[in-house]
C-alpha cells in the first residue's frame, strides 16, 4: 500500500513537472512572439518617420524635365531643413492656379535678379547667364510676367523641357511660395536602368 502511494505521488510529482516545463514553453514561445512583434512595430515606425521626415519617393509625369527626368521616373527627394538654391530639382505641391503637385528646376530665389532673353533664350540671374547644358530647346515666353527681382519668400521655377515646361512662365504656375516647396530631388531609383544622383 505505501508502495502505491508513493508511486502515486511521483507520478504526481512528474506530471507537475511536466505540466510546469509546458507551461515554461508557452510563456517563452508567448515572450518571444512579442518581442518580434515590438521589433517589428519598431522598425515600421522608424520607416514611417524617416519617409515622413526625410526621404519621400514621387512619380515623375509628363514631358517637361525631359531629358533630365522622364515620365515614370520614380525620385526620391527630402526636405529635412532645405531651403531652395538656384539650380535645384524640386517637387511643388502646387502653382497658383495649377493644384497638382510639380517638378521643376529652381532657376531664381528671393531677392535676385532675373532677365530672360526670349529672343536667343538666355537666361540671366543677377547679370550672369546661368549655364544650362541641361535644357532641351530654347527658352520661350509664356503668358505670365517676368519678374526683375523674385520676391521675398518666392522662387522662380521652369522645367528642363522649356517648350513644353508649364512652369514660372505660365499664369497657372507663376511664382512659387517657398512653403510650397515639398523637397529637393535627390535621385532617380526606378527604373533601373536609369538610376542616377540629380545633385
Amino acid at each position: 500500500m505505501d508502495t502505491l502511494r508513493l508511486n502515486k505521488t511521483e507520478n504526481e510529482k512528474q506530471r507537475n513537472i511536466e505540466t510546469r516545463t509546458i507551461h515554461l514553453k508557452k510563456s517563452e514561445g508567448a515572450a518571444s512572439i512579442y518581442e518580434w512583434v515590438h521589433s517589428l512595430v519598431f522598425a515600421v515606425a522608424i520607416v514611417v518617420i524617416i519617409l515622413t521626415f526625410f526621404l519621400r519617393l514621387v512619380d515623375v509625369s509628363g514631358p517637361s524635365m525631359l531629358d533630365t527626368l522622364k515620365s515614370g521616373d520614380k525620385v526620391v527627394i527630402t526636405n529635412f531643413l532645405y531651403t531652395p538654391k538656384d539650380g535645384d530639382i524640386v517637387v511643388i505641391s502646387h502653382g497658383a492656379v495649377y493644384s497638382e503637385p510639380i517638378i521643376k528646376r529652381v532657376i531664381a530665389t528671393e531677392g535676385e535678379s532675373l532677365d530672360i532673353d526670349f529672343e536667343t533664350g538666355v537666361v540671366k540671374v543677377n547679370g550672369k547667364v546661368v549655364d544650362e547644358p541641361y535644357i532641351k530647346s530654347k527658352t520661350l515666353a509664356g503668358d505670365n510676367e517676368i519678374p526683375s527681382v523674385v520676391p521675398k519668400g518666392k522662387v522662380f521655377v521652369m522645367g528642363d523641357n522649356r517648350g513644353l515646361s508649364m512652369d514660372s512662365r505660365s499664369k497657372k504656375i507663376g511664382l512659387i511660395d517657398i512653403n510650397n516647396v515639398i523637397g529637393k530631388a535627390r535621385c532617380v531609383v526606378f527604373p533601373f536602368s536609369d538610376m542616377k544622383f540629380l545633385g
